[in-house]
């Protein structure tokens, strides 16, 4: 298979046991091979993600939103490498698809993949992996029933609470009041809780948050960011705000 790139490799640590380490079947002894693979206890807390981790478990809730109406098609699979070349870069993105084709071969345990990953990895990240997954759903166009509903699930069983989905999700697909639900607040709040909620969540999103993971997840999370922003210029302008 190749050195792996720097989007996947560089510590996987946790995700080479478990529900997802099972999923990597052959794929795991290539990848010992040719990454620095990190292991420790996480007692004393969740430790801060690796880009390798994060890589890994993005790939395998990909799979399993693609799943989701019980067909993978050539054109579902062409708009996922188109995205991940979009967000990644050309290599790191051929090197995913790979793995990704033979995840997709697999019966998921979804919940216990999403209590692995909830287990293990910081909540910062867990948001930007839901605004991956809203991201992959809407490369072909649009976000199914289907999907929508598997995305649901994972938050949940990623222990993502129902406003930080919310919010995430009407970034994607705009339902009523969708700027003050970006901001994760009534559209009856007083011009103050606008402009708290807006610092609130600008702090929640900033690139920053998710440093940790390499610059392309940075980059990457600049989008939740900017959405953010833009909901709140658009609610400043409507409500004339200075």
């Amino acid at each position: 298979m190749g050195n792996f790139g720097k989007w996947i490799g560089g510590g996987l640590g946790w995700v080479m046991g478990g529900p997802i380490g099972g999923l990597l079947g052959f794929l795991v002894g290539s990848l010992v091979d040719n990454t620095t693979v990190t292991t420790g206890s996480l007692s004393g807390g969740v430790r801060r993600t690796t880009p390798g981790a994060f890589g890994v478990s993005l790939l395998v809730l990909m799979a399993a939103v693609m799943k989701a109406d019980g067909k993978v098609v050539k054109s579902e699979l062409d708009y996922v490498k188109d995205f991940l070349i979009r967000q990644f870069g050309k290599d790191a993105a051929a090197e995913a698809t790979i793995m990704l084709r033979d995840i997709l071969k697999q019966e998921i345990p979804l919940r216990d993949v999403c209590m692995q990953i909830a287990g293990n990895m910081d909540y910062s990240s867990r948001l930007q992996l839901m605004h991956l997954l809203f991201g992959v759903s809407m490369a072909d166009g649009g976000v199914t029933p289907q999907e929508e509903s598997v995305i649901e699930k994972i938050s949940s069983f990623l222990g993502i609470s129902s406003s930080d989905f919310l919010s995430i999700k009407n970034m994607f697909i705009p339902d009523t009041d969708a700027l003050y639900k970006i901001l994760e607040i009534d559209s009856s709040a007083s011009d103050e809780e606008v402009k708290k909620a807006y610092r609130r969540m600008a702090m929640k999103y900033h690139p920053d948050k998710v440093s940790h993971l390499g610059d392309d997840i940075k980059k990457s999370a600049g989008q939740k960011f900017r959405k953010v922003n833009e909901a709140y210029q658009k609610i400043k302008k409507e409500r004339n705000l200075t």
